[in-house]
């Protein structure tokens, strides 16, 4: 019984060193992150795809939802709806006013965009639209990731950020 016991004890310490040894290895020769590409914006020519992979083109039109943008202002309960969207979406970059100075955004360089701004108020909602859902530089390509019904309420509230800041700096 004793010596099943010390086999079974060996067997044992002889598997553990086994998956340390293993672990090791792994550790000391896997992927080091120091040589996975990273595209800064600044670059101007990107690294060569990897080979087999595919390109997912841009959208080239949009949904419906750019054709509602037009028309009548936006209601109380729509910018609430868009204020709770854009808490969903965007507060963790553009920050809570819209200014660029949020919780993630501010480890960016270049910093994300100040939604309160002239280029921001003058663009059209679906301009504003198009620019939300194709997105430039680090920001998430929204086409894939905010469903349809929310993209309305998400442009008006956003446009409402840049017109409630030209009241601000008016008065």
């Amino acid at each position: 019984m004793k010596r099943f016991l010390l086999n079974i004890a060996l067997l044992f310490l002889a598997g553990g060193a086994l998956v340390a040894g293993g672990f090791t290895y792994v550790i000391y020769t896997g992927p080091k992150m120091k040589v996975q590409p990273h595209i800064r914006a600044y670059q101007a020519v990107a690294p060569a795809l990897p080979r087999g992979s595919v390109p997912v083109p841009l959208p080239t039109t949009l949904d419906d939802s750019a054709a509602q943008l037009a028309g009548a202002a936006a209601t109380q309960s729509e910018l609430a709806n868009g204020k709770t969207y854009y808490t969903y979406y965007c507060v963790f970059c553009h920050g809570e006013k819209g200014d660029g100075i949020g919780a993630v955004g501010e480890s960016w360089d270049p910093a994300p965009a100040d939604l309160r701004t002239d280029r921001v108020r003058q663009m059209s909602r679906p301009q504003l639209l198009k620019s939300m859902l194709t997105g430039v530089g680090h920001e998430p390509v929204l086409e894939m990731v905010v469903h349809p019904k929310y993209r309305r309420d998400l442009v008006l509230y956003v446009a409402a950020l840049a017109q409630a800041e030209t009241r601000r700096s008016s008065q």
